[in-house]
């Protein structure tokens, strides 16, 4: 069972096999399967626990329906791990709350179906025969909230959401790595082979390995190595409003395309959000800032195609609502950037992602097949050097926070 805790001097491990820095839900997924690996593994977290930075500002969603096919191999893999997740980690009472109401995205405009029809096909095309297009009076007979003016959407049922800090907490225990706790990386050492040593507040850890999984930070920790890893932080909020009855809580994960607004069921209430795609970059922060407006602009989009919305935010106070922030990390082509660097031998990439709670159980794994030779640098599609090497192809999955231009 993986340890976690904050290291005294005396138990502060000085060598390791692979170091992780970042201990949201990539790196300690990661750290499960290079551990399960028979590698001696060490996280680095620089904060006071596990997943409480961006993993938990997440919705906690999950689905497959992506239309790039190294996103959507990655889903698949991801869900089927999610879907046994207690088995894997050999930790029977362990329950990551897992919920397959669905993902739903709809539009009420007539030019964007032929978008959705495409997505549909692209979907079936990468093994995703259960993504379906829904035409308006399906749409409307199966999810009456929905306002007159909606004419088309694609739903796959077996999507949804979780737990992401009990599934975080879970690859941790079923781990045999150690997590180090109020732990920050400082610095990265070099010698002639590599990476040499990790530098820590609490010390140094001797390591050949290093796995950068430090989410919005992974910029700076690339920094450390003389890196400019292409890694762009981006400020992404949400709102929690308290029980109501007519928040269906039957909804599944339902996403207003054209304006980029969603909302699911949490707890009697409901989790709501917008992705402004006008948001400008920001620098990483333990800390981002809440916008005061941020739930009554999401309710006032929401309401154009959902009318109950505009009724409910009637009821509203501010005792109802719950305003919380994260950072989405995006790349070039909105892809997450996995794989050894050849400008440092030793030194491994698995971060810029905008939907870290959906892939990285298996981009952990990957990460870690990729590590122990299990898998060519040449056969990984997300690998650091596929921008020099003109392979990137920019991103068309709904909801990423990029609109076409």
């Amino acid at each position: 069972m993986g340890r976690i805790f904050v290291p005294n001097q005396g138990e502060f491990p000085t060598t390791a096999d692979a170091v992780i820095i970042g201990g949201g839900i990539v790196g300690t997924a990661t750290a499960f399967w290079l551990s399960q690996a028979g590698t001696d593994t060490v996280l680095v977290e620089m904060r006071a626990g596990l997943s409480t930075l961006t993993t938990p500002n997440s919705v906690e969603c999950y689905r497959k329906q992506f239309t790039e096919p190294a996103l959507a191999a990655l889903a698949a893999g991801s869900i089927d791990i999610y879907e046994h997740f207690s088995e894997v980690i050999g930790i029977p009472e362990i329950d990551i709350n897992l919920t397959p109401q669905g993902y739903l995205f709809y539009t009420d405009r007539a030019s964007s179906i032929p978008e959705l029809r495409a997505a549909v096909e692209q979907h079936r095309s990468l093994g995703i025969p259960d993504s379906d297009f829904l035409a308006a009076d399906d749409l409307r007979s199966r999810f009456p909230y929905l306002g007159a003016n909606v004419k088309a959407a694609t739903f796959r049922q077996r999507d949804g959401w979780l737990d992401s800090h009990a599934a975080t907490q879970g690859f941790a225990r079923g781990s045999r790595a150690q997590f180090l706790l109020s732990t920050k990386a400082v610095d990265i050492q070099q010698d002639s082979r590599g990476i040499a040593a990790v530098v820590t507040d609490r010390g140094t850890i001797s390591t050949r390995t290093v796995v950068n999984a430090a989410g919005p930070y992974a910029g700076e920790i690339g920094n450390l190595v003389g890196l400019d890893l292409p890694v762009t932080p981006v400020r992404r909020q949400k709102a929690y409003l308290a029980p109501h009855p007519l928040i269906p809580q039957n909804a599944p994960m339902t996403i207003d395309l054209e304006r980029e607004v969603y909302f699911r069921p949490e707890t009697g209430g409901a989790l709501i959000g917008w992705v402004d795609p006008a948001e400008p970059p920001s620098a990483p922060t333990e800390n981002p800032p809440t916008d005061r407006y941020f739930a009554a602009e999401t309710l006032q989009l929401l309401g154009q195609t959902i009318p109950f919305w505009n009724k409910l935010a009637e009821d509203l106070s501010s005792r109802d609502i719950r305003t919380s922030a994260g950072q989405y990390v995006y790349t070039p082509d909105d892809q997450p950037l996995i794989g050894e660097t050849p400008q440092v031998p030793g030194f491994f990439l698995n971060c810029g992602y905008w939907a870290g709670v959906m892939l990285a159980p298996a981009a952990g794994q990957r990460t870690v097949r990729l590590i122990t030779g299990d898998l060519p640098a040449q056969d990984n599609p997300l690998r650091p050097t596929r921008f020099e090497e003109g392979l990137s192809l920019e991103g068309s999955s709904f909801l990423r926070g990029r609109k076409e231009t």
